[in-house]
């Protein structure tokens, strides 16, 4: 077998693999194929674009705009027909279950991989996260696969998804980075699986609960890191308090042992509010680079939502965390963040939505506010309805029909209200953020992010290098985002 890995991107509740993050299944992918003695390549949905889509070259320091789509581009076109001509087998890898909006990058459609790849005469299996559902846009329900797209539609293709497999996998994998010409942030897996049964979330259907011993991901780092790895993110597990059955040795472990190895970056993602606790939080602050975020999937403030959706906490309880993480982590760090700040989802469409819905956002949102709490940011979305979840059996997209016409108006208010004058208490105006990465460009205006889990978008007047870094110094607030000067 001659295969080659697509990364056509994943975002999940537990993970995310759109660049400029790594994800899991790729590494996985590429070192199972190793250890069965193959050979194998890796190309991006954007190589494929650029080679069977039919348009220009894009000139990224040209063009007015970049192209987001043909941006994460691993080799000149020549090669990757080259790549393409020479395999067998096209293992196609991605999956948005969680549909956002990306700075630079696209995950791709099963409709759109159909059109690139339908005229391959290679063997197409479909792995990853999209073997179970694919939805690039919230407020409908799962993408469904166009017939004669895929030969084979794997879940556990080669092991990748086998616990007593995976640790193998993950140090075999770190070599993939050898196919990727630009910097990533790699998506480290502490553990998988969910308790909980919210009704949207497709994570208690795809795996028990399950979680990695420190020393093979202690190993798995080292090996990425020889391999050029610099930023890393506990991105793959709902709760990452919850890792090691909250066991602040095992946690201690963990992070220490990684931070001793001095990655430029190390962040964790997701957290329930229900386990979060002081001690646990100091591990995090100790060991962790500033900038870090844990974010809260409190999803609606309403309480009779959260009943119909069996969401994973209450009010009071997201407002306690909020507070134990603030009194802990809202120091600010050497790259100009505060250390470990909340953040919050949001979800519209949600079984029971009402108007009184939103109304209960407001007044908890307020209430944060009013109480000189920091959140680093909050994530609004349209639910997704998957087959096989508690939502899809009982209304799907019922609520966001009946609801639709609300979202704007809502969105809005959450923005003006909440996410205005917290971005200013975040970052007052002349305050100065560290080690800014220039990603894209938007005619004569550059956008930038920091590394980090959930890093803030800056926009810098006058197109600056992209992948040049500079410090920023904050001269206007946006309503999810500033703009800036480098100094």
């Amino acid at each position: 077998m001659r295969p080659v890995i697509i990364d056509a991107y994943s975002d999940e509740a537990s993970g995310l693999g759109v660049p400029p993050y790594l994800g899991t299944y790729p590494r996985y992918l590429y070192g199972a194929l190793k250890k069965e003695g193959f050979f194998p390549r890796y190309l991006t949905i954007d190589d494929l674009r650029l080679v069977l889509g039919g348009k220009r070259p894009p000139d990224q320091e040209k063009d007015m705009k970049t192209d987001i789509r043909r941006y994460n581009l691993t080799r000149p076109a020549q090669e990757t027909r080259r790549i393409l001509e020479e395999a067998d087998t096209l293992l196609v890898s991605g999956g948005i279950h969680v549909p956002g909006k990306y700075l630079s990058a696209v995950p791709a459609t099963f409709h759109e991989i159909r059109r690139l790849t339908r005229d391959l005469p290679q063997k197409k299996v479909l792995v990853g996260p999209a073997a179970f559902a694919n939805r690039l846009e919230g407020g409908k329900s799962g993408e469904g696969t166009p017939p004669d797209t895929f030969d084979a539609v794997e879940r556990n293709y080669l092991g990748i998804d086998d616990y007593d497999k995976v640790d193998e996998h993950a140090v075999l994998g770190a070599e993939l980075l050898k196919e990727i010409p630009y910097d990533v942030m790699v998506e480290l897996e502490a553990g998988r699986g969910c308790p909980m049964r919210c009704s949207f979330c497709l994570e208690p259907l795809k795996y028990q609960i399950e979680d990695r011993k420190p020393e093979p991901i202690i190993s798995e780092v080292k090996a990425l890191m020889k391999n050029g790895a610099e930023h890393f993110r506990f991105g793959k597990a709902t709760c990452f308090y919850a890792y090691g059955r909250k066991d602040p040795k095992r946690m201690d472990r963990l992070l220490g042992s990684i931070a001793k190895l001095k990655p430029k970056t190390l962040h964790i993602d997701n957290a329930n509010p229900n386990n979060v606790t002081e001690e646990l939080t100091k591990i995090i602050v100790r060991h962790c680079t500033p900038g870090n975020i844990a974010a809260f999937g409190v999803e609606s403030f309403d309480s009779e939502v959260i009943r119909k959706n069996r969401l994973n906490t209450t009010p009071e309880r997201a407002l306690k965390a909020i507070r134990i993480i603030n009194s802990i982590g809202a120091e600010r760090g050497e790259n100009g963040m505060p250390r470990l700040l909340p953040g919050i989802n949001i979800i519209f469409g949600l079984l029971g939505e009402r108007k009184e819905t939103h109304a209960e956002n407001m007044k908890y949102l307020q209430q944060i506010l009013d109480e000189g709490l920091l959140l680093r940011r909050i994530n609004i979305r349209q639910v997704a309805s998957f087959e096989g979840t508690y939502l899809h059996e009982h209304g799907g997209t019922k609520f966001v029909k009946k609801n639709r016409k609300h979202y704007w108006k809502w969105r809005n208010e959450i923005r003006q209200k909440i996410d205005l004058p917290m971005l200013d208490r975040l970052l007052p105006l002349g305050s100065v953020m560290k080690d800014v990465r220039m990603e894209i460009y938007d005619g004569k205006t550059t956008f930038g992010r920091q590394w980090g889990t959930y890093p803030l978008i800056v926009g810098v007047k006058g197109r600056l290098p992209l992948g040049s870094y500079h410090n920023i110094r904050v001269t206007k607030h946006m309503l999810r985002s500033v703009t800036g000067e480098a100094v």
